[in-house]
């Protein structure tokens, strides 16, 4: 595959180096998801240590921000991929053994730190290999092969779960991580990607960017607690209203159906009027979902708040990636997108850790509102600063695909 795919069929082109390799191991997370806090559960934890350890996905993929920059730099993706895959092999299978609470939360964040080192070695990929007037579609279809496995991955999960009791989805989940590194293997870095001798420290690259890591990084962090909680908080309502957790999980796979539905058109929104046309929308429906999810108690109810936090997480789909690529350096690429998706992932660890400390004090619908108001504070800081690191560069990204004046 060249740097710069034909510009006919960018997308189409890659279908079998990132989406169907996405698609499996979506398939993989979106399995595990609801059983996750179910399977603590069932080993004698309380809510706020169930919650707890879903926190501990978001901790392993912050803390595997902090070297999957310079991994990828200096190994190239396939090396890598296959490296994650192994990894998240490993913590799956622990998951699904695991006798203990604490076991369970290594497994867990072993998971975690895989999947940092996988999603940057793919964003890392697109950036560099589709042309700027296609880049929001191919990060949303990205986005949204990753949320069609949230969606198929429940459904297969709760069969599982039928069959093999509530760790089934892990059996799923392992089986899917192995399916999708065995499919990576055998794929070329793109050219201009790994083999970097020297690669930039995490410390260089806040220190050379350190004011649009903190200001719309304050925002890509507060909507990644808003996409976290879903996660976190959906299972907890479950059991809370009594749902089984085979119900629990097939809601939770009929709210990731929005995510599917909502990726394609989200890409096209992006790359045709602009980041912030999709980013704000995304966080506020969020915002939404949140406060009304105390007030269910029943399924139907319940279902109706994941379908809207679906669409809410679906329309965002790909918008994070979407800005890193565009605000990334020519130099030092993979290490800066590294640093950008620390900020949004450290927000995936403090969500669940927020659940967590906020069920052993509160009720859990306090957590619900609470995250809410953090939602729409994520709205405010996203309105201010995405428009300005991006607007130009969208611009002048569109004059050179069209040529200057075109409207497209």
């Amino acid at each position: 595959m060249t740097a710069t795919l034909d510009a006919q069929r960018p997308l189409r082109s890659l279908a079998g180096t990132v989406y169907l390799p996405a698609a499996a191991y979506g398939i993989g997370q979106g399995a595990a998801a609801p059983v996750m806090v179910l399977a603590a559960l069932d080993l004698g934890a309380g809510v706020a240590i169930a919650g707890l350890a879903v926190a501990l996905v978001g901790l392993g993929q912050v803390i595997g921000f902090t070297c999957s920059g310079q991994i990828v730099a200096r190994i190239g993706e396939r090396r890598s991929i296959i490296l994650a895959s192994s990894v998240a092999a490993v913590g799956a299978l622990t998951c699904l053994l695991a006798q203990t609470v604490w076991l369970l939360a290594l497994g867990i964040l072993l998971v975690g730190l895989a999947n940092a080192v996988w999603g940057l070695a793919r964003q890392n990929y697109l950036s560099l290999a589709v042309p700027f007037e296609w880049r929001a579609r191919a990060m949303s279809l990205f986005g949204g092969a990753m949320r069609f496995g949230f969606f198929a991955g429940p459904f297969i999960g709760a069969g599982a779960i039928v069959l093999m009791g509530a760790r089934g989805g892990f059996v799923v989940q392992l089986v899917a991580i192995i399916v999708a590194g065995l499919m990576m293997a055998r794929l070329p870095d793109p050219p201009g990607a790994g083999a970097v001798q020297s690669p930039i420290s995490l410390r260089g690259v806040f220190a050379e960017h350190g004011r649009l890591l903190s200001t719309l990084g304050a925002g890509s962090l507060l909507l990644g607690v808003a996409r976290s909680l879903r996660d976190a908080i959906l299972p907890l309502w479950a059991n809370h209203i009594g749902l089984s957790p085979a119900v629990a999980s097939i809601l939770f796979g009929v709210g990731a159906a929005a995510d599917v539905i909502c990726a394609y058109p989200a890409g096209h929104l992006m790359d045709r009027f602009g980041r912030t046309f999709v980013a704000i929308p995304s966080i506020l429906v969020l915002a939404v979902s949140y406060v009304g999810l105390p007030y269910t108690t029943a399924v139907a109810g319940f279902a109706a708040v994941a379908i809207v936090m679906g669409i809410g997480n679906g329309f965002g789909n790909g918008v994070i990636m979407t800005i890193g690529a565009d605000v990334a350096p020519e130099t030092g690429r993979a290490e800066f997108l590294a640093a950008w998706r620390l900020t949004h992932d450290a927000g995936f660890f403090a969500g669940p850790l927020a659940i967590a400390g906020a069920a052993a004090l509160f009720p859990l619908s306090v957590a619900a509102f609470t995250v809410s108001g953090l939602s729409a504070g994520g709205a405010l800081l996203l309105g201010k600063y995405v428009p300005e690191y991006t607007r130009a560069k969208f611009v002048l990204g569109k004059e050179k695909a069209h040529g200057p004046g075109s409207d497209r």
